[in-house]
């Protein structure tokens, strides 16, 4: 019924065009953004042709015999276009299965694309991964999400944090002083976790270049100097957090309490969600507590990332 093609480099803009219009894809999705990284991934994606017609897309790579849904991305299943079926895609998979097979492919670990970031109700994966490949859920992330047609008050403790920002004189703005901003992120970084961003500073740079609508900084300012700020994910449904820091001047005095504030209330009041990304370790097996306890100080409720696995 399907037929099965892997994606090659000719098919970058019809494969970008299909993203741009799909129930569910976005821009993180888009071979200008998944391809920054190539070099780090053996690129194992797939297009599904329905009548001659394309029909899907799976994001994915290869590491022996598993097919990742795509280790390099935070989500990557199935991506679909308005006229997608349940029953298709059924057979879709069942389909895609065969194919693996034959390639030697032993396992699939599929991360699917979270419920906030379709446009239109896009779960047909989730069905099809149970029914026909008899998947096991394997990890759960928690991210804290805002939904912003209904946004809950700022707790207590944030509202005072908003008071004080403004009481000494701090200002939110976008701006693409990243080098300012990635001196506070790493710092932190550093100092929790021994960690690094899981983009490059040249990486961001770049892809901030190629995605000027959807890869934004705002941060908070005191007489010029940088306090702390959000690098953000702008997709249709969600603004989504990728980075968050403040310097230690700017935890004292609330300088992302100002600038979640900004964003919330007024520069995306008019957006769907605002999602402040996950919360845990591990594959999910550690919640970090004070992490999400600040998120959820912000009005943001679970939202989960989940992961599946099957034997082909």
């Amino acid at each position: 019924m399907f037929e099965i093609a892997r994606y090659q480099a000719a098919d970058k803009a019809q494969w970008n065009e299909f993203v741009a219009q799909s129930k569910n894809g976005t821009f993180l999705l888009d071979r200008n953004y998944m391809d920054y990284h190539a070099d780090r991934f053996a690129d194992h994606s797939f297009l599904f042709y329905l009548k001659g017609k394309l029909y899907a897309l799976l994001p994915a790579n290869v590491v022996d015999k598993t097919l990742y849904s795509h280790q390099g991305l935070t989500y990557g299943g199935l991506i679909v276009g308005q006229q997608v079926t349940a029953a298709n895609t059924l057979v879709l998979m069942q389909e895609l299965n065969g194919y693996l097979q034959a390639e030697g492919i032993e396992r699939v670990v599929y991360k699917a694309i979270p419920w906030i970031y379709q446009r239109i109700p896009a779960e047909e994966d989730l069905y099809a991964l149970i029914k026909v490949c008899s998947a096991r859920l394997i990890a759960r992330d928690i991210s804290s999400t805002v939904n912003l047609k209904q946004p809950p008050k700022f707790m207590e403790l944030r509202r005072r944090g908003v008071k004080k920002a403004l009481k000494n004189g701090l200002e939110v703005r976008e701006t693409d002083d990243l080098e300012a901003f990635w001196d506070i992120l790493n710092s932190n970084l550093q100092a929790k976790y021994g960690a690094v961003p899981v983009h490059s500073k040249a990486e961001l740079r770049l892809l901030a270049h190629r995605f000027p609508d959807n890869i934004k900084l705002y941060a908070a300012f005191k007489d010029n100097v940088m306090l702390g700020g959000t690098v953000v994910f702008i997709t249709p449904q969600v603004v989504h957090t990728q980075y968050i820091s403040a310097s230690p001047e700017g935890k004292k005095e609330g300088a992302l309490d100002l600038v979640f504030s900004y964003l919330i209330h007024e520069k995306y009041a008019d957006a769907c969600y605002f999602d402040f990304g996950k919360s845990t370790e591990d594959r999910g097996t550690v919640l970090n507590e004070p992490l999400i306890f600040q998120k959820e100080g912000f009005g943001g409720r679970g939202v989960c990332y989940d992961w599946y696995e099957w034997t082909v």
